[in-house]
């Protein structure tokens, strides 16, 4: 018996190798006794599981799968529930067993049977639960169906489906409320007056209603426009929000073995210091979609912040507002790797060099197109920017930007903040507030210090102890 176990399973069951085995020893004792039953006997022992071989493979049981996740997308550390039905649509098979496919990270793949117990209407439902400690998109299934003869002497296992993606989102981290608004207000909904002055260009104006009374006619702007046109007094404007994540492999991997991929064969280039930029950009744009802020995204040249993203519903998009549009971004994020040239192994003096003399990726960063971008939504809101360790020509480049926006924040996030002095001074001196951070640093600390400077910073020099650096 422990022979007949040892055999491959996936031709024939413990029966099926079984009978071949009798029928060779027929077979032998035939030969050595010449008798012709036994022969016979043998033949049938030996035929008989070739042809219900032949039969499994050839006549193919046909199932139908619906897989659901509960919710349809999750955050990291979160459970989504997964629902499987699935309904015989070809021949009736003997018993079948199928399992779920599943990437390494999850654990080990469930195994159930078809038909199920509770099975109504010819649909077997199945339910477990899934837990993934990292964001990505991971490919659930393919469920894989091993069935037999209805004499139990073959086996045949093959996949009844394609699978489907689920899509692990980062998860968003309480921020403390900052006076980051400015002049707007942390509600953000304020109404905005203009006062009109016939002399002045800049005026809002709008074109003319029935019942509009006739001193508030722009006459200048009537002019142009070969329309009667009104002063606008008062508006009331949803603030903007303007987020740059810097993406490039060479800011964020600045050592050996700092950028890693996932282990299931999905592979994000990241590296931790990325991932703390991510769950920085997710914290963010929470808290600001929470005081009703709209929100734009933008990369380091000005494109697109999630054009590259895998997971993007729209890549293309730069303007997000509300929950859908809060959901969208997390859903952006959940892909989203290091981009440009790199190597997965390099030495620290490569990095180092690539550092000096800025960015090696061919791509022009914090140039024209991207101030042209924040000037065209000149002081609509504040600016985040979430950069990796930049060079100081860099930070040069990118420092005049704080005059587009009603305030600037850049967090910077490095493996040794304490070498990012001189990066900071050149933003503080365009107008940003800026910190730099490194990846065991608390992000509501680092957020904190905007509005507390070095009060917090004093708060976190406990924690800078603990292995969680702030710097100046």
């Amino acid at each position: 018996m422990a022979l007949l176990d040892s055999l491959p399973r996936h031709l024939f069951s413990t029966r099926g190798w079984g009978l071949l085995a009798a029928g060779v020893i027929s077979l032998l004792f035939a030969q050595v006794m010449g008798r012709r039953d036994l022969l016979v006997l043998g033949l049938l022992l030996i035929v008989l599981p070739l042809i219900s071989l032949a039969g499994i493979r050839v006549v193919k049981p046909r199932f139908r799968v619906y897989r659901e996740f509960s919710p349809s997308t999750v955050e990291t550390a979160s459970i989504t529930t997964v629902r499987l039905a699935v309904a015989r649509t070809g021949i009736g098979v003997g018993r079948v067993i199928m399992e779920e496919r599943l990437p390494p990270r999850f654990g080990e793949s469930p195994a159930f049977r078809f038909p199920a117990r509770s099975a109504s209407g010819g649909t077997s439902r199945y339910e477990y639960h899934l837990r993934s400690g990292k964001r990505g998109q991971f490919t659930i299934g393919p469920v894989t169906a091993e069935f037999t003869d209805p004499f139990g002497l073959s086996l045949h296992r093959h996949c009844i489906d394609d699978g489907d993606t689920l899509t692990v989102t980062p998860a968003a981290v309480e921020l403390p409320a900052t006076g980051l608004a400015g002049a707007r207000g942390n509600d953000g909904i304020t109404a905005t007056r203009t006062r009109a002055n016939p002399s002045d260009d800049d005026v809002m104006t709008r074109e003319y209603r029935h019942g509009d009374p006739m001193r508030r006619v722009h006459w200048p702007a009537t002019a142009r426009h070969g329309a009667l046109m009104v002063r606008q007094e008062e508006s009331v404007t949803t603030p903007e929000a303007t987020i740059i994540l810097d993406q490039r492999f060479v800011s964020f991997a600045t050592g050996f073995g700092a950028v890693f991929g996932s282990d299931d064969g999905e592979d994000l280039v990241t590296s931790d210091t990325f991932e703390w930029a991510v769950t920085a950009v997710i914290s963010v744009s929470a808290h600001l979609a929470e005081r009703n802020y709209s929100l734009r995204f933008l990369d380091a040249a000005g494109d697109p912040a999630f054009h590259r993203s895998q997971s993007a519903p729209e890549p293309d998009a730069e303007e997000y507002s509300g929950a859908g549009g809060l959901q969208s971004v997390a859903e952006s994020l959940a892909a989203i790797q290091l981009s440009g040239p790199h190597h997965l192994r390099r030495d620290h003096d490569t990095a180092r060099r690539e550092h000096a003399g800025g960015s090696d990726s061919g791509q022009s960063v914090f140039d024209d197109r991207l101030m042209d971008k924040l000037a065209a939504h000149r002081m609509r809101g504040p600016v985040v920017a979430v950069l990796g360790k930049i060079s100081l020509a860099e930070a040069r480049a990118l420092s005049p930007a704080a005059g587009y926006a009603a305030n600037a924040f850049a967090l910077v996030i490095a493996d040794r903040p304490g070498e990012c002095h001189d990066v900071l001074e050149a933003l503080r001196l365009g107008g940003w507030r800026a910190v730099a951070v490194e990846a065991a640093t608390s992000l509501p600390a680092a957020w904190t210090y905007f509005d507390e400077g070095d009060a917090a910073l004093g708060t976190a020099a406990a924690d800078v102890r603990r292995g969680a650096g702030v710097a100046r």
